[in-house]
């Protein structure tokens, strides 16, 4: 029996879900393999995370479009944490994180590693011409792709979607980390879930990928993209508490603290009070040598001791448990090369 069942067409009802009853539709995570003109596949993963429904809606929009007449390029679509979806959540209390669970990921072997290695046995079996894995962020940011490799193709993937392109390597066990051994592969984020414009985004760029002959080989011209890097994933220590309204706690952060993502901050920007002692903890973005060191707490302000940009800065709790506060970033240049 297979982790996941795998269709050939389109199963009945799955135009018309929204995210929230998708389970009703697919029962499950699921495999759906479209047939096109020509060409290798496209392959496009969403609802990994089942809060972020940008992808579905675009996927959905893309197909009702081409009603009738062939896709440019074979599509395979793999719809994901279908339970989570059912009740909005990200993911759920006996789940594994499935944007951790890919080939790469330091996890034992389960049903969603197993899950993940078939869905990627699968695809890489079919030769993908590109990958692309959708999702949304909780915080106040611009759209923008993440790549694991510079290569000028994933960065031409990249910039079918947008100018902003972030080199990512942790965390580790990414849908696109997984496939960049197969092909181009990016992910894709498109603002917060529920927003329309996310969505369209989101279409316009399986449009452009269906749609694409080739991807080039030669990089694009530094005007034409901005580069950055993930140095640092910050987080609350386990079992911190934090607030974001002044309340007691922890770690104290600024109520306005999600309009910091994606600004380039000086050294002795404020990201709020911490008390008793606390620290934040700092995991390396990249290789394994553990990070600079980016904040002072000197009379319990937090504050950055040197220039960086942040990114996924939210207000939601929630997220920040199950992921990070954020990530910072520093740009780079087509050679990699911190600038």
């Amino acid at each position: 029996m297979t982790p996941c069942p795998v269709h050939d067409h389109l199963p009945d009802g799955f135009l018309d879900a929204p995210a929230q009853r998708i389970l009703d539709v697919l029962h499950g995570p699921a495999l759906i393999e479209l047939p096109g003109r020509a060409g290798a596949p496209l392959f496009v993963s969403t609802l990994l995370h089942g809060n972020e429904d940008s992808g579905l809606v675009a996927l959905q929009e893309v197909l009702r479009r081409h009603a009738g007449k062939p896709l440019p390029r074979p599509l395979i679509l793999f719809i994901g944490n279908v339970r989570a979806a059912a009740q909005n959540l990200r993911t759920l209390p006996d789940q594994l994180d499935f944007n951790r669970i890919w080939p790469g990921a330091l996890l034992a072997d389960c049903d969603q590693t197993r899950l993940a290695r078939f869905v990627y046995d699968h695809v890489a079996a079919r030769a993908p011409f590109a990958a692309i894995d959708i999702h949304n962020n909780t915080g106040l940011n611009p759209h923008y792709s993440c790549v694991a490799n510079l290569n000028p193709r994933d960065i031409a993937l990249s910039q079918l979607f947008s100018r902003i392109v972030v080199h990512s390597q942790r965390p580790l066990g990414t849908a696109a980390q997984a496939f960049a051994e197969l092909c181009p592969s990016i992910t894709a984020e498109c603002g917060k879930s529920g927003d329309a414009l996310g969505a369209e985004h989101a279409a316009r760029l399986v449009e452009a990928a269906l749609a694409i002959a080739h991807l080039p080989d030669h990089p694009p011209a530094p005007q034409d993209v901005d580069l950055l890097r993930t140095y640092a994933i910050v987080r609350p220590p386990k079992g911190a508490s934090f607030s974001f309204d002044g309340t007691p706690a922890d770690f104290m952060f600024r109520p306005d603290i999600d309009h910091l993502n994606f600004s380039e901050l000086a050294a002795g920007a404020s990201f709020g009070k911490a008390q008793g002692g606390a620290r934040l903890e700092i995991a390396p973005g990249e290789g394994d040598e553990p990070p600079e060191n980016y904040f002072d707490y000197a009379n319990g302000d937090i504050r950055l001791t040197r220039n960086a940009m942040p990114a996924m800065l939210t207000l939601d709790p929630r997220a920040v448990r199950l992921d990070c506060l954020c990530y910072l970033m520093h740009r780079i240049g087509l050679d990699g090369r911190r600038v």
